[in-house]
């Protein structure tokens, strides 16, 4: 009796090689497909910085209104003898020195415990920063400046020119703005000072300051 056949010789390494193919499409795939689903995901995902953040774009401003006065109410009037420490800069009222400035354009900055107490009389104050106000802007604010008004440089305050009277302040973009015009015939009359229509005339002139 023949001896019984053998059986068939199984086929090593086929499998492994097929397993390592299958694994490798699959790396390759991940490879191709995760960077596309995180750049989707980004795509999708709104900036986090605004153009005003990223500095190229600065924030639109509406220069048709006064819709961004900021409005200060119950404020002292009371006169002191001492430096007075104020939240805003320029200041828009408070507690203040009992002389006044005379009304006129100043070449240096004035005292604001001096011009506080023209606003109380309903002076408007007009301040500008001179890095980054010209000789022509400044000719061009002057121009601008009503009878019963001062105007001088103020280097600590942020906006480039800045409006005021007693409780009501205006931020602007710079001698051009169109809301300059507007703010003084809102309030330049005097309405918002304890004493208005008092006048600046006849105050003192800042010790380093020149009226012009």
């Amino acid at each position: 009796m023949p001896p019984p056949a053998a059986p068939p010789r199984r086929r090593r390494g086929a499998l492994p090689v097929v397993v390592a193919v299958v694994a490798a499409l699959v790396v390759v795939a991940g490879a191709v497909v995760v960077p596309l689903v995180v750049l989707g995901d980004d795509d999708d995902r709104p900036s986090d910085r605004s153009p005003s953040a990223s500095g190229s774009d600065e924030e639109e401003v509406d220069t048709s209104n006064l819709d961004l006065v900021e409005e200060y109410d119950d404020l002292d009037p009371s006169h002191v003898t001492e430096d007075v420490d104020y939240p805003q800069v320029p200041p828009v009222g408070g507690p203040h020195w009992a002389e006044w400035l005379e009304c006129g354009v100043y070449d240096h900055p004035v005292p604001d415990e001096n011009a506080v107490h023209d606003l109380e009389h309903g002076t408007v104050w007009i301040t500008y920063r001179d890095d980054l106000v010209d000789d022509a802007g400044v000719e061009a604010l002057g121009e601008q400046l009503p009878t019963n008004g001062i105007l001088s440089p103020h280097p600590d305050q942020e906006a480039p020119v800045v409006v005021t009277v007693w409780g009501r302040q205006l931020a602007l973009l710079g001698p051009d703005d169109p809301r300059l015009a507007l703010f003084v015939e809102e309030y330049g009359a005097g309405e918002t000072a304890p004493e208005p229509w008092a006048s600046c005339a006849g105050g003192t002139a800042a010790a380093d300051g020149v009226v012009v």
